[in-house]
């Protein structure tokens, strides 16, 4: 480890916090896991850089899926980066993730999401989802 690297302790600390806060998520609390000048990179929304533009993604994901929490499964760390495995359900739908952040002083200062999209896509083209999918559609296209 260097001395950039977050130190072990602040590892579990993080995955505790990320947790925590997909159990009640609230764009407003991101600075608990995020820096200011966080970089957000994921399949489906446009990318996001620094705190106030992750807040409004989050504001249009959460508006759109008002119910959407994370189930954590595992977590692992090498060197800088923790990589954490979760499931995101909410509104009838689920899908598994992979986020792998770069940490620095406890902060995430990187976040690069990986998922398949498939489940995402194929729930959200049921019919009684249709309302879902055009929040969805309107969440992505919008800055």
């Amino acid at each position: 480890m260097s001395a950039d690297t977050p130190s072990e302790p602040q590892m579990p600390d993080f995955v505790a916090r990320f947790a925590q806060w997909w159990s009640a998520p609230d764009p407003q609390r991101l600075g608990e896991l995020l820096a200011p000048d966080i970089e957000l990179v994921q399949p489906l929304l446009p990318n996001a850089r620094g705190l106030e533009e992750a807040k409004r993604t989050f504001a249009r994901l959460l508006a759109a899926i008002p119910d959407l929490r994370a189930t954590v499964h595992a977590w692992a760390v090498n060197e800088d980066l923790v990589f954490i495995d979760f499931t995101l359900h909410g509104s009838g739908l689920e899908w598994r993730a992979i986020d792998r952040f770069t940490l620095e002083d406890g902060l995430a200062r990187v976040r690069v999401s990986r998922f398949d999209p498939l489940p995402l896509i194929v729930g959200a083209l049921h019919p009684a989802r249709w309302p879902l999918t055009a929040r969805l559609i309107r969440a992505s296209l919008s800055r």
